[in-house]
């Protein structure tokens, strides 16, 4: 058992004031920590529905790992707290088997949501790169996401989202999605980003907001390697006017707004691709799972 830093535990409690007596927590906290020329996990601990599947190094001594809940989805209620603390110089990859799932909510109407904090130690590198999250038409849906960087961390994330179910004909015209990312430098708020998201908003058909789309997605990197040049290759190979390319305080941003979440994931794959040489220093190495 590995104790669990009170940052943690305020992450998973912003989560739990949501629900009520209802309620399920799930909960994973991972220590990854380097060992001579691997880095290895040296603490788990779980509750409820969510596992990792067995550490992979598919590139040597980077540590892949998948996180599993197996339900596939959450109901009204339902949240999940991940919290990964990567020590010194640990070198990580973590993402997720298939698509996560909100589901509408039922006649109590309690929200249901994921609290995901990640804590780099110095010199730490770690990828956050889950797969897409489908909110469901009625779902009342809460996403958080904070990441603290210390000293030279270095960090590659993502966050998709998809209103609705456009291929089945559903439209997120009633539900709720309260959507948060922050990201921390050495006790610096760098990135403060917070969507508040109701089904019948104008926000949702305005030029200022989703302008009727239903697929968004942010890539964000914050480490060594950011400059003009990766941004003008950024540009270069993503299409416009759907993905967008913009840098302030040491974070890069890659956006997309549209319709397609193919589309979304491919040019989101590409950015990372580029993006992960010039931060990690090594080629990319598309996690297996996500060819399955």
């Amino acid at each position: 058992m590995i104790p669990i830093p009170a940052r943690i535990t305020e992450a998973a409690a912003q989560i739990r004031g949501y629900g009520q007596q209802r309620s399920w927590l799930a909960r994973l906290d991972m220590r990854l920590e380097a060992d001579r020329e691997r880095t290895r996990l040296k603490g788990l601990e779980f509750a409820g529905p969510l596992r990792i599947q067995r550490p992979f190094y598919p590139e040597g001594g980077v540590c892949h790992l998948y996180v599993l809940h197996p339900p596939g989805g959450l109901v009204s209620g339902d949240r999940l707290a991940i919290s990964v603390h990567a020590g010194a110089g640990s070198q990580s990859l973590l993402t997720t088997p298939s698509a996560g799932k909100i589901y509408g909510r039922d006649s109590d109407g309690v929200a249901q949501g994921q609290s995901v904090f990640l804590q780099l130690a110095d010199n730490a590198g770690c990828e956050w790169l889950p797969q897409e999250t489908i909110v469901y038409r009625d779902a009342n849906a809460v996403l958080d996401t904070r990441i603290e960087l210390s000293g030279d961390a270095r960090f590659i994330g993502w966050d998709l989202v998809c209103l609705g179910r456009p291929a089945a004909g559903e439209t997120f015209d009633a539900g709720r999605l309260s959507q948060a990312i922050r990201l921390w430098r050495d006790g610096r708020l760098l990135l403060n980003e917070r969507l508040q998201l109701e089904g019948g908003d104008s926000l949702r058909h305005s030029r200022v907001g989703l302008a009727g789309h239903c697929v968004f997605g942010t890539l964000l990197a914050s480490g060594p390697g950011l400059g003009d040049e990766l941004i003008m290759q950024l540009r270069e190979v993503l299409p416009t006017p759907d993905f967008t390319v913009t840098e302030r305080l040491g974070v890069l941003l890659v956006r997309y707004l549209g319709s397609d979440m193919s589309a979304c994931r491919g040019g989101l794959w590409r950015a990372w691709a580029l993006i992960r040489p010039a931060v990690l220093a090594r080629p990319a190495c598309i996690p297996r799972i996500w060819l399955t």
